[in-house]
């Protein structure tokens, strides 16, 4: 944690001078009783003011200096929760991709919001209540020792038990804790998947199995909920029966050292007040080591998603804007548990304003290729290069720069339409009314209650299927790179509205190089080349026409798809 709340460290400080002067008003109301018994009833010795007035400054100190503890506390969790979770979500946006695949969305989420929560409070609370209570024992020690040192080591038979009881208590909760959190993960994915699931579910009337399905998962978490509960509990009870029994043999022998004149009234009272006050702290410490393996499970996991989860590098190279030539040289791309080679060994090369068509049968790489040139994805061999660079060498945020993508999944956010137009630039309110035109979106601008300002909500719900498409379109219209790569951008849209936006992206691709991936043959006839792609080779390579007249794969696929075998 230490890194989180490095820049607050002298709130710690702040935190343990308080908790120091806390804890040395601890043996101060046993101190009282002494005199108060010995000599302020057998002899009037003691002032009737003395008494009361130390007790209101007693607690005055103690209160002034739990409020200072607390606030200061507080300062820290909250700042270490902060710069903890900048750090979770800085990794989630420069963190390798592969994150993605090893990690639910609901389970980076609950990781960024609530385990960090949890973690901090549950660790920053306990560390303090280790230190508070561990002064109070010292200091009520120390004046036990002062009374009676031979009742205090009978009181010191009761350490080892209560360390061995700590030690067993820890290990057991910090495992069902981390058994706990896994649950917890899996519960809440399953709840994910039903929400976005929720038309489908309805359709199949998969409600009852769903049902069931969440049943056993939660069953498996509250059996795990009672197993730490069970733990927790006994703590408590085992903790006072030490105690009792630690109390017993003090009261036998103070009343045998009594019988000889070697201990007063008042010491008494007071050895034993001490002694009673020590069950508090030791109670408290003893119930520690739940929030501590709560903590601990769930702040480790947050960590560990930070140091085991490498960033994505690049290189420096930064040109500015790019001309648009790609090439791919022997490019293999095998994903993990994968039988066969998504990209097995493919050579292409794409020249500055060219359009290239992307198609072939479904799993034959297309998507793969897409992802490869943003470096979503790293090939597995094979050099691809830019400009004649290597993908490697460039600065990923420059090479980034260069691309524009509409894909199949249209991603849009919780902001208003100009927001997500112009994502990751300031807004251009012209630039944006452009390029929502040219998607052929501003009659549908025109409408919103508050035009391009209007929130479109999530995942900008409340459009249409065809308009979030084109909304996607305008997107990569507005970025203006050298470089469109189209993942059946138009595959949502109407025939006219098609018409119309093929129109205006025949008319931006014109000196851009511009990757068509197309499961819809008839959307690519315009396209300068096709390459036809098949288990990750490349199997064809030329213009529609030529394609066409070849009787290839190509033509294959568009007499499958019931389109002309010959140009139109």
């Amino acid at each position: 944690m230490f890194p989180y709340i490095r820049h607050v460290r002298r709130y710690w400080g702040v935190v343990l001078l308080a908790t120091v002067v806390g804890a040395a008003t601890e043996p101060a109301v046993p101190a009282l009783l002494k005199p108060l018994l010995d000599s302020g009833f057998t002899r009037g010795s003691v002032a009737l003011w003395m008494v009361p007035a130390a007790l209101l400054g007693l607690f005055a100190v103690r209160g002034v200096s739990g409020f200072i503890a607390d606030v200061a506390l507080a300062k820290i969790a909250n700042e270490g929760m902060a710069s903890l979770r900048r750090a979770l979500f800085g990794r989630l946006l420069d963190g390798r991709m592969d994150l993605f695949t090893r990690e639910s969305a609901s389970s980076l989420a609950n990781g960024i919001v609530q385990e960090v929560q949890m973690g901090f409070t549950l660790l920053v609370n306990a560390l303090t209540a280790l230190v508070k209570d561990s002064l109070a024992l010292v200091a009520l020690l120390g004046y036990l020792l002062f009374l009676n040192w031979q009742l205090t080591l009978v009181v010191g038979l009761m350490a080892p038990a209560v360390a061995w009881l700590m030690r067993t208590a820890s290990r057991r909760l910090y495992g069902l804790a981390r058994s706990s959190q896994a649950a917890t993960i899996e519960l809440a994915y399953s709840v994910e998947e039903n929400v976005l699931a929720n038309r489908i579910v309805r359709l199949h009337e998969a409600q009852a199995a769903q049902a069931s399905r969440f049943e056993v998962l939660s069953q498996s978490l509250r059996r795990l909920a009672m197993k730490s509960a069970v733990a927790q509990a006994l703590i408590t009870p085992t903790m006072h029966m030490l105690a009792a029994c630690a109390l017993s043999f003090v009261i036998v022998l103070a009343l045998w050292q009594s019988s000889g004149d070697r201990m007063t009234v008042g010491g008494f009272a007071s050895f034993v007040t001490a002694m009673l006050m020590l069950i508090a702290p030791v109670k408290r410490l003893s119930e520690v080591t739940s929030p501590i393996a709560r903590g601990l499970a769930a702040i480790e996991r947050s960590l560990d998603l930070v140091e085991h989860t490498p960033a994505e590098t690049g290189g420096s190279h930064d040109p500015g804007r790019a001309r648009g030539h790609l090439e791919l040289r022997d490019v293999v791309v095998q994903y993990p548990g994968a039988s066969r080679r998504a990209l097995d060994g493919l050579t292409l090369e794409v020249h500055p304003g060219e359009s290239l068509a992307l198609v072939g049968p479904s799993g034959s790489g297309k998507t793969t290729l897409a992802n490869l040139l943003p470096r979503f994805v790293l090939p597995d061999g094979g050099t691809l290069l830019l400009d004649g660079v290597p993908l490697q060498d460039w600065d990923l945020r420059a090479l980034r720069r260069q691309f524009a993508m509409v894909s199949q999944d249209v991603v849009m956010f919780n902001d208003t339409l100009a927001a997500n137009v112009a994502l990751g630039a300031d807004i251009d309110r012209g630039r944006v009314e452009r390029a929502l035109e040219a998607a052929n979106l501003a009659s549908v601008v025109e409408q919103l209650p508050k035009g391009m300002d209007t929130v479109v909500g999530h995942n900008a719900a409340t459009l249409s299927g065809g308009q979030r498409q084109r909304l996607a379109i305008a997107r990569a219209l507005y970025k203006d790179a050298p470089i469109l790569i189209l993942d059946e951008a138009t595959s949502a849209l109407d025939t006219e509205s098609e018409r119309m936006v093929q129109e205006a992206l025949r008319r931006l691709m014109a000196g851009r190089t511009t990757l068509v991936i197309a499961h819809r043959l008839s959307t690519i006839e315009h396209a300068d080349r096709v390459a036809v792609l098949d288990h990750g080779r490349l199997a064809e390579l030329g213009s529609h026409v030529d394609l066409l007249g070849r009787g290839g794969l190509y033509a294959r696929l568009r007499a499958l798809a019931g389109l002309e075998a010959e140009p139109s």
